[in-house]
């Protein structure tokens, strides 16, 4: 028999380190999954208090696997430390440890938004099977967190493994492998997660991921300049970053604050992409410009950045995306298709990919 949510609250409530409230009451367990026979939480603790509550992470597993759970998933994580006092003392210098590479991955491109809605997960999922279909070990790290959608758009479902506890092994399809926060909860259901939990989880997939040996890790980014974009910059050697924007003026005004976003952490623009640029009636072939037409061209002129394409408003790349299957695997031959693969081949021939 399936466990219920309400039979794991009820026994994570027994687990209370001594002289505290209970892991539960006290909001130190969070993100709640229960499915199946597979109970997966976070606990968000105080990293001074790791030694008291990995007893308690350790029971938990114990006892939920005794009540019949086949899989049980105990994340974790901390809040951040609180800043020391800056030490003045002259003479002294502190040198902070910069990105890291990520094991077996040549270069990271990073794709990225200022406005929501641009299709920028669509465009990285069709950017990564154009750079498999050239012959490139491609790899796509889904870094919206809080609105994956890159396991849809690959058809890829299912749990990712773990040999050790520690070593995650990610999925594939269409010769890319991916990874997503996505394949870890249930489809509609949400992540609530502050900052600090957030970056962990980022961290997570970046460095404990076996991702094995990659020509290029694409990073789909969410949208604007918060802690997953600067997380990103910080903990891994970002090669470039690609801005996608609409050709409509709000959504431009967003990109260009994507753009002076890199610029502050020292990550160079590869190009930018207009998406949505064109529609054509599948009826009679009229051509309408729905949001406006080269703003983005005239905005990559300004900043001395690359154009790399023109993607069209087209009915046929949405319901590829929604298939699992996007249109450059779906449909090869087509011109929405050769859009993507003129990227990919600009990338490859630049070095960027």
């Amino acid at each position: 028999m399936a466990l219920t949510r309400e039979q794991v609250l009820e026994t994570l409530k027994t687990l209370a380190p001594a002289g505290k409230e209970d892991i539960v009451t006290s909001g130190v367990m969070r993100a709640l999954n229960v499915d199946d026979a597979s109970v997966r939480f976070v606990m968000e603790i105080d990293p001074q208090q790791a030694d008291l509550y990995t007893p308690l992470k350790e029971q938990a597993e114990a006892q939920l696997k005794s009540m019949g759970a086949q899989s049980v998933s105990i994340v974790m994580t901390a809040h951040s430390a609180p800043a020391a006092p800056p030490d003045l003392k002259l003479g002294k210098k502190s040198e902070p440890k910069g990105p890291e590479k990520i094991p077996g991955v040549d270069r990271i491109l990073a794709i990225a938004s200022g406005k929501g809605g641009v299709g920028k997960s669509t465009v990285s999922a069709n950017l990564a099977c154009a750079l498999a279909a050239e012959g490139r070990r491609v790899g796509l790290l889904d870094a919206d967190v809080y609105g994956p959608s890159q396991p849809r758009m690959l058809g890829i479902s299912g749990r990712p493994a773990s040999p050790d506890g520690k070593t995650i092994l990610p999925m594939r399809n269409h010769g890319v492998t991916m990874m997503s926060i996505g394949l870890m909860t249930n489809e509609g259901q949400a992540v609530v997660w502050r900052g600090p939990m957030l970056m962990g989880a980022l961290q997570q997939m970046m460095f404990q991921v076996q991702w094995g040996a990659l020509d290029v890790l694409i990073v789909d980014l969410p949208p604007g300049t918060g802690d997953v974009q600067m997380t990103l910059a910080q903990k891994a050697h970002v090669d470039g970053a690609v801005v996608v924007s609409t050709p409509q003026d709000v959504a431009l005004l967003d990109a260009r604050k994507g753009i002076d976003m890199f610029q502050q952490l020292n990550v160079p623009i590869h190009g930018m992409i207009e998406n949505m640029s064109t529609h054509i009636c599948s009826n009679c072939g009229h051509e309408e410009h729905v949001f406006g037409h080269g703003g983005v061209r005239a905005e990559a002129e300004k900043l001395g950045v690359e154009l790399l394409a023109e993607i069209p408003l087209d009915l046929n790349i949405r319901l590829a995306a929604d298939g699992g299957a996007p249109i450059v695997v779906s449909n090869p031959q087509s011109s929405q298709a050769k859009a993507f693969r003129d990227i990919a081949k600009t990338l490859i021939e630049k070095g960027h990919a």
